[in-house]
């Protein structure tokens, strides 16, 4: 049995390290157990930092798990379950503020860099949208929407209605694919065809929509799909001009009875 002057002995030279040379040489059950200290400072927490790791495989793993899931550990209370979270739920909230500080948006990879921690291990798929200015700027970010991301799901009169009301020029879409691959399937093909298209009938410009997977991405704008909906749009804007039936995108955006299905 480890006695407690052992232990805190452990904790101070963990500390120490950590205070001298930051997280370098780290292993992860260690980062853990700092963790742990803090919402247990006269505990040893190593043993329950080792099978927090065994159980979620990696840091990252660990960062990302529910309150839930972490107090299903052996000795994992509460508090050392609040203490991970919030680090978690800092250091996304960190990223946000950075991203949105930046004075121009300039490629996917900014976005992705940005948001790629906070979104890459999610279990469920989350549907963000970045509203910008004029000049490309970054007014805000939000999560509109949770779960499988398909033309039932994701509705382009909300996103419509809330880039209104950030009144915003311009549109970026994220979301992840917890599969770790991001190339798109054929309904987030689809959802982004749609959501050009509404945003091209109220003037609001879609600049991308970036797929995350596992330390890779997917952009659509980088793969020319975005220019070639905007494309598709036009011509059916030209057919609708010197035709009598009027286009059945612009009805489906403003009817709310009506569901968007192209």
């Amino acid at each position: 049995m480890i006695s407690k002057d052992t232990s805190q002995g452990h904790r101070k030279r963990l500390r120490e390290r950590f205070i001298k040379s930051g997280l370098a040489g780290f292993h992860d059950y260690e980062i853990i157990e700092l963790l742990l200290t803090l919402g247990s400072p006269r505990k040893d927490c190593k043993q329950q930092a080792k099978e927090v790791i065994k159980r979620f495989k990696t840091l990252r793993g660990a960062l990302s798990a529910s309150l839930e899931e972490l107090q299903q550990i052996e000795g994992v209370g509460s508090h050392s379950a609040f203490g991970i979270k919030l680090v978690w739920e800092v250091a996304e909230e960190f990223l946000k503020q950075r991203i949105i500080d930046k004075p121009v948006y300039k490629s996917a990879k900014e976005i992705f860099d940005y948001l790629s921690y906070s979104m890459r291990d999610l279990k469920k798929e989350v549907f963000k949208v970045i509203y910008l200015n004029s000049q490309n700027q970054i007014i805000d970010i939000a999560d509109l929407f949770e779960g499988t991301i398909n033309s039932r799901s994701i509705s382009p009169r909300e996103v419509i209605e809330s880039a209104i009301k950030y009144n915003a020029v311009s549109l970026i879409f994220v979301h992840n694919h917890p599969s770790g691959n991001p190339e798109p399937s054929r309904n987030d093909e689809q959802v982004t065809r749609d959501l050009v298209f509404a945003g091209s009938i109220m003037q609001i410009r879609v600049l991308d929509h970036i797929i995350i997977g596992e330390n890779r991405y997917y952009s659509f704008a980088g793969e020319g799909l975005i220019e070639k909906y905007e494309e598709d749009f036009l011509n059916i804007r030209i057919r609708d001009r010197f035709g009598t039936k009027p286009s059945r995108y612009r009805a489906k955006l403003f009817d709310p009875e009506l569901h968007w299905h192209p």
